[in-house]
């Protein structure tokens, strides 16, 4: 693996790995390969494992270790090709650096720290918690969306964690341009915008995060390079696509083609109905497993929590979705190489 900042500042499309379970809500490893080689045959440069889109609960489902090592192993064994792989770890500090350090052992190359749970936490705590997992792995400082379980961090956070030589990229996901903005003004204040890698995990505004110079004050704009995100845990070749043709337009230092920012208002329709936003994103797993049923990459929608289910009216608007945006998708692409992949 080459140095895994000189990788994140490159761009990398990051997906969100899910969990894949059999009806019994025992892991699914047949179907948990096939998508661990989707989305490295559709051109994702990582992968990210037991964060938010996995399932948080595979902790206490004894699950981490399995579902860690089960994406190292298909990951590095199915392509020769370099992957970035990013543990998410949660907790106060004694569980997250002993996640971290599981993830070290098992060959993963940053830690992804969510400070969910954390509410009470002052900065400098949150800071020294954070500084404490960067001892084991390099780290992803991650902005989790309140709605989901995250918590504000002011801008004196941000400014504070990146004084971290650990600190390598920001996942940046209040889905709020606020918050987004705090981040990336703390980037510029602290002059690391060429050693932080920002990473969208704005599910709700994906290319307009990657199209937009970020100029705020004197000196050369931000940019974000790439995303991590579980709206990118289907249709993932497009995905791929799309990162390409956002990165290509900013390097062309035009106005945006009409073509992107059309498909980006349609892709954030399109997440509004996968994740639920009408009820408060409580249906996000199971609508990224929903798509991923429908492609046939995944038995069912399952979750871990047997109240996590597809919400009312859900899998109409998927239905809509569809039928409104189908160049958004890669289900022929991946009905032409499922069979290979579930072999």
């Amino acid at each position: 693996m080459p140095d895994v900042r000189t990788a994140l500042q490159g761009g990398l499309v990051i997906p969100a790995h899910p969990l894949a379970l059999t009806a019994r809500r025992r892991l699914d490893e047949r179907r948990q390969r096939a998508l661990t080689r989707y989305y490295v045959d559709a051109g994702a440069g990582g992968l990210a494992v037991g964060v938010h889109t996995t399932q948080f609960a595979i902790r206490e489902a004894g699950l981490l270790e399995p579902v860690l090592a089960l994406a190292r192993e298909t990951g590095r064994t199915w392509t020769d090709r370099p992957l970035v792989l990013i543990a998410g770890v949660v907790g106060t500090t004694r569980q997250a650096t002993t996640e971290a350090a599981l993830a070290a052992r098992l060959g993963y190359d940053v830690a992804l720290v969510s400070l969910g749970g954390l509410d009470a936490w002052t900065v400098p705590h949150l800071v020294e918690h954070v500084r404490a997992v960067g001892e084991i792995l390099p780290v992803m400082g991650f902005y989790l969306q309140p709605a989901v379980g995250g918590r504000d961090l002011p801008y004196a956070f941000w400014r504070a964690l990146l004084e971290l030589d650990a600190l390598v990229a920001i996942k940046v996901a209040p889905f709020d341009r606020y918050r987004t903005l705090d981040v990336v003004r703390a980037v510029r204040d602290a002059g690391r915008g060429g050693e932080v890698a920002l990473y969208t995990g704005n599910d709700d505004h994906i290319l307009l995060d990657l199209l937009t110079p970020f100029r705020l004050g004197d000196g050369p704009p931000l940019h974000f390079v790439g995303g991590l995100l579980g709206q990118w845990a289907v249709w993932t070749a497009r995905a791929v696509e799309l990162h390409t043709e956002c990165r290509a337009a900013l390097a062309a230092g035009t106005a945006p083609p009409p073509d992107l920012l059309t498909m980006a208002a349609q892709l954030t329709d399109a997440n509004a109905a996968i994740f639920d936003a009408a009820h408060g994103y409580r249906g996000c797993l199971p609508g990224i497993h929903e798509i991923l049923r429908r492609q046939r990459l995944l038995a069912g929608t399952w979750c871990l929590d047997r109240a996590e289910t597809l919400s009312p009216g859900q899998s109409a608007e998927v239905d809509r979705v569809l039928r409104a945006y189908p160049h958004l998708t890669d289900d022929g692409w991946v009905a032409e190489h499922l069979d290979r992949w579930l072999a």
